[in-house]
């Protein structure tokens, strides 16, 4: 996976001042951190849904093995999974789908980019709440387990990148 740019950063940056994102290491440990994204998203709970259900419109291509977000795909159901296409008719399973609550809740399971080879997983759940047709959505990661160098060096880097990732939710979901 490609490092977050500078200039994505400043937007994400900005963005988080502005209210529009609030972002958080909750925790981090050596074992393990929890890190937390809430974005205000202008258009209702099924648009939110149907949203996230097609990555490919907003998970950023810097995250991405392939180098294209056109590779990803996410099944919601329990057994699905976010998954990447990659040449040559190779693919990653970057998250199981563990729970499924369409308009309401997702819960993945795995690990997302150098998580995958170390002997660390997590849980990511998003939650979705609509109320007067604008949609609160909240991604939790709890990552646990062993990493070199210890996981708590690694949770600002990981919010940085799940702070684009929920950006990008945003920008999409509100795009009609």
């Amino acid at each position: 996976m490609k490092t977050m740019p500078i200039c994505v950063g400043a937007a994400l940056a900005f963005l988080v001042l502005t209210g529009a994102v609030r972002a958080e290491v909750v925790e981090a440990q050596p074992n393990g951190f929890e890190v937390r994204h809430v974005a205000v998203v202008e258009a209702p709970a099924a648009v939110v849904w149907a949203t996230l259900l097609q990555p490919s419109k907003w998970w950023s291509s810097d995250h991405t093995w392939s180098g294209s977000a056109a590779n990803l795909s996410l099944a919601a159901a329990s057994g699905g999974c976010f998954c990447e296409r990659l040449p040559n008719g190779g693919s990653v399973l970057h998250m199981t789908t563990v729970h499924a609550v369409p308009n309401q809740k997702l819960v993945l399971t795995g690990g997302l980019g150098p998580l995958q080879s170390s002997g660390a997983s997590g849980a990511l759940t998003v939650q979705l709440a609509e109320a007067a047709g604008r949609t609160t959505v909240t991604f939790t990661y709890d990552v646990g387990g062993w990493f070199k160098g210890g996981l708590d060096k690694i949770a600002a880097p990981v919010d940085g990148v799940l702070g684009q990732q929920i950006a990008g939710l945003k920008r999409a979901a509100e795009v009609r």
